[in-house]
């Protein structure tokens, strides 16, 4: 190597002042982003926790005072709160046990060709991004026991009516079957991205073999299927967890507490009765179980499939 290409050269930059220079940058572009973040997100987080070891005042802060775990072992005791749990889980369960078996059976159904494949696609995607609220009073006149278009197809096939949403028996499956109608778009969407990971070859030789439909489905693609279908179980649950707006639209919780789950539980006692802190205290522990679904599905999707 001659001296004066040596000389010419431009000396190299050191990676380690690079990469802090980059991250210097990246800190920059990302500090709006993070400042919201911690305004609004993780800021509220703490100090709903905070505010769940106090007999809060919401109206005058001043009044309030320090309980430790008074709220907590409040909770424990609370014929209320079991209810909800119970009512919860049984909206959760029907809802992600749905949304999984209709929405693998519809992307298998979309996964063809044809006319029905946009027809279907159109009729079930579309009401994943129209409003909550709106849909919801749309459902609640659907399901009114006087004028409504179920009851009325009821009585032209001469079968005795139900007052839906008034029927403490009937209210929560009213609650289900909207929530399916308005969240399957949703799963369809992710259980389609997972069927086109699915080796074309290996339906393509079971089929060679002789495999029927259903035989290439069960044995071939639903294996393939074992991450994103934890997926779905898992961010269903998150979601049924977090319900509230159908809830308050169609039933506020009644009839009689049928449709009261730990989700509207806690905006009953913190903004209806003013029990501000026990309500916070509602939310820790929905936290604590929505944060463990969070950590099943993150361990299940890392596990090789």
């Amino acid at each position: 190597m001659s001296l004066v290409g040596a000389a010419t050269r431009p000396p190299r930059r050191r990676p380690g002042r690079l990469g802090i220079r980059n991250g210097r940058f990246a800190l920059a572009y990302l500090s709006p982003a993070l400042l919201i973040f911690l305004v609004f997100t993780i800021g509220p987080a703490f100090f709903v926790l905070y505010i769940s070891v106090f007999d809060w005042n919401l109206l005058n802060t001043s009044m309030s005072h320090f309980v430790g775990a008074g709220n907590y072992r409040k909770l424990a005791g609370s014929s209320d709160f079991w209810k909800s749990i119970e009512e919860s889980a049984y909206f959760v369960g029907a809802t992600v046990a749905g949304s999984t078996i209709f929405g693998l059976g519809i992307a298998l159904l979309l996964s063809s060709r044809g006319l029905v494949r946009r027809i279907v696609r159109l009729a079930v995607l579309t009401p994943y991004f129209t409003p909550l609220v709106a849909t919801s009073i749309v459902w609640v006149w659907i399901f009114n026991p006087q004028f409504g278009l179920l009851d009325s197809l009821l009585r032209l096939l001469h079968i005795s009516t139900v007052g839906w949403l008034q029927s403490t028996t009937w209210a929560m499956p009213a609650l289900i079957v909207y929530t399916l109608w308005h969240d399957l778009g949703f799963t369809v969407i992710i259980f389609l991205a997972g069927l086109a990971t699915v080796s074309p070859e290996l339906r393509e030789a079971a089929r060679v073999d002789g495999a029927r439909y259903w035989h290439e489905v069960r044995d071939v693609v639903l294996p393939q299927l074992t991450q994103t279908t934890l997926f779905v179980i898992v961010i269903t649950t998150i979601g049924s967890l977090q319900a509230f707006t159908q809830i308050y639209t169609m039933t506020q919780g009644g009839p009689l507490s049928a449709t009261t789950t730990t989700g509207y539980l806690l905006y009953e006692e913190s903004f209806v009765f003013y029990h501000t802190g026990f309500g916070a205290a509602i939310a820790v522990v929905l936290f604590l179980v929505i944060a463990l679904f969070t950590l099943l599905q993150l361990r299940l999707t890392r596990r090789p499939a």
